[in-house]
């Protein structure tokens, strides 16, 4: 189960106790701390802390902080103003700080992305538990035969079944073996630091992520991406509709220019300017290489 049944009375304690503020505080997000929020079989994302809003952001790109002088208006053309210009600092005012549960092989993806704070669970110093994603039957896929990253066609039938056969019997087998090999029944039992290492990418490890929002929207533009491998973009989309309350002018303005909107090199834009003229344009008359039309032509569409 995503949380231990410890886990859930220390988030039903904190969730109930609230302290005096000073501070900015982003109604939106308040719903979201220390809630878990599922993700795939076993997996969560909560968020423990975070600190500013959209108004941070909108005070950091002006310096001084004149509210009198601004207007809701003002503040959310002005982030859509340093979304659209590629402007960063201002977005990097605001921080957060989540629990993550994930699969080994999803953290390893994840960790590439570092401009981070990361704080990992200890398998030297404590006991992995029992826990292993096994994905849904819709989930497996064969190899791509265009994309060397991605996946074809779903697996069916038979052969499906016997995918999450091996699935499921390798990672039980695997943490029978952990189990007796750390086991001191008797015996002194392997050092855990060692015993690990038998163990298969699917288990769940559990980390704290503390990023700041223009670092966390990089990570959310590449895995919230339809092309991105499905068992990271489940954990993006969760944290999309975290940052989505948190900061909604931001989030509106990233949605826009980044998530629906696409980048175009001198080479396409040219093309595009010829298509306006009524040219015919080819992936041969276009200056691109195969695969540059190929994204070219998915963007327009």
């Amino acid at each position: 189960m995503p949380l231990t049944p410890e886990q859930e009375a220390e988030i039903s304690a904190l969730r109930t106790t609230s302290q005096p503020t000073l501070r900015a505080v982003s109604e939106g997000m308040e719903a979201h701390l220390y809630k878990a929020h599922q993700v795939l079989d076993h997996g969560f994302v909560r968020v423990i802390d975070y600190m500013g809003d959209d108004a941070a952001i909108c005070q950091a790109a002006r310096v001084s902080y004149g509210k009198g002088t601004k207007s809701v208006q003002n503040d959310e053309g002005l982030i859509r103003y340093l979304m659209r210009h590629w402007h960063s600092t201002p977005f990097e005012m605001c921080e957060v700080k989540l629990h993550v549960k994930l699969p080994v092989f999803v953290a390893r993806q994840w960790i590439r992305h570092r401009t981070a704070n990361v704080n990992e669970y200890s398998a030297r110093y404590s006991i992995l538990d029992r826990e292993f994603y096994i994905p849904q039957a819709d989930a497996l896929a064969a190899q791509s035969v265009v994309n060397n990253q991605g996946r074809g066609e779903v697996l069916q039938g038979e052969e499906a079944a016997r995918v999450l056969r091996y699935l499921r019997d390798d990672a039980m087998t695997a943490y029978d073996h952990y189990e007796a090999m750390i086991s001191q029944d008797g015996q002194q039992g392997l050092a855990r630091e060692l015993a690990r290492m038998n163990l298969p990418a699917n288990i769940y490890t559990q980390w704290y992520w503390k990023v700041d929002l223009h670092n966390l929207l990089h990570f959310l533009r590449l895995r919230a991406d339809a092309h991105a491998q499905y068992e990271i973009r489940v954990y993006a989309d969760a944290i999309c509709a975290i940052v989505a309350d948190w900061v909604p002018f931001a989030y509106k303005a990233f949605e826009d220019y980044r998530l629906g909107g696409a980048v175009l090199s001198a080479t396409a834009l040219e093309a595009v300017r010829r298509m306006l003229k009524g040219e015919e344009v080819t992936q041969e008359n276009s200056g691109m290489s195969k695969g540059e039309w190929r994204e070219f032509m998915a963007a327009l569409k």
